[in-house]
């Protein structure tokens, strides 16, 4: 009897053990708009990816998320998709899907690296080992840009097209909310993280205020630091291959 007793003591202990440490978690919330401007520019609301790290001496590194299948896509000269995430030591593909050459390159804070030219159908791989943000362009086509953001982190969110975003799952803590905007491009240095805390009745980011996009794509140069040529009509890059 006194068996039975001390089992359902103990299956009950569980449960309000397992049900605390499910409160202790939060579903975060915010809502990004454009500085100084009613809608964003060009009818295009800003890529805006927000991101929390541990605050304080005691924050630990938190675990990244994983990712199987990573890739961005060249088609119709363009990335797909404009931003991807990534965890930290993760490899995205870069396969060429258009009928003819490309050359993707990235020569800012995030990872470095230039593919060189490479034909339709081909594809190459790249390991982002760190943390950073990396403006990834081709050196071909200066309409293509595309972003790539490493986080040691499973807790961020990448705001839909209304300015909305949503991070589940949050311990509650101190964190550093951090912001990247594709109104700040890659000569900008990224806004200051501010200090929060997600606690019960306290799990709003508010409203996050990100600068105007400044045209269709991220202004840039070439590889070589210098304004893009003229395409080439007669040049085999800018063929479609038979």
């Amino acid at each position: 009897m006194m068996t039975h007793r001390r089992i359902s003591i103990a299956v009950l202990t569980l449960c309000f053990s397992v049900t605390e440490l499910r409160a202790q978690v939060s579903t975060v919330r915010g809502r990004v708009e454009v500085e100084g401007a009613a809608k964003a520019a060009h009818g295009l609301f800003p890529g805006t990816v927000v991101w929390l790290t541990p605050a304080g001496a005691a924050g630990a590194p938190l675990p990244a998320a994983s990712d199987a299948s990573l890739r961005l896509t060249q088609k119709n000269k363009s990335f797909d998709p404009h931003i991807l995430v990534v965890p930290a030591g993760a490899a995205v593909e870069f396969p060429n899907r258009d009928p003819f050459f490309h050359n993707v390159f990235s020569l800012f804070e995030g990872k470095r690296f230039d593919l060189g030219l490479y034909e339709a159908g081909t594809s190459r791989m790249v390991h982002f080992d760190r943390p950073g943000i990396s403006y990834i362009f081709c050196n071909i086509h200066p309409e293509m840009s595309a972003v790539v953001i490493t986080l040691t982190t499973p807790f961020y969110a990448v705001a839909n097209g209304a300015g909305q975003l949503q991070i589940s799952n949050v311990p509650y803590g101190r964190y550093l909310l951090h912001v990247w905007s594709e109104g700040t491009g890659p000569d900008n240095e990224l806004p200051a993280p501010r200090e929060i805390r997600i606690a019960e009745g306290s799990a709003s980011l508010g409203v996050i205020r990100v600068a105007a996009l400044n045209g269709p794509s991220l202004a840039h140069k070439n590889k070589y630091g210098r304004e893009y040529d003229a395409p080439t009509p007669d040049s085999p890059i800018y063929h479609q291959q038979q």
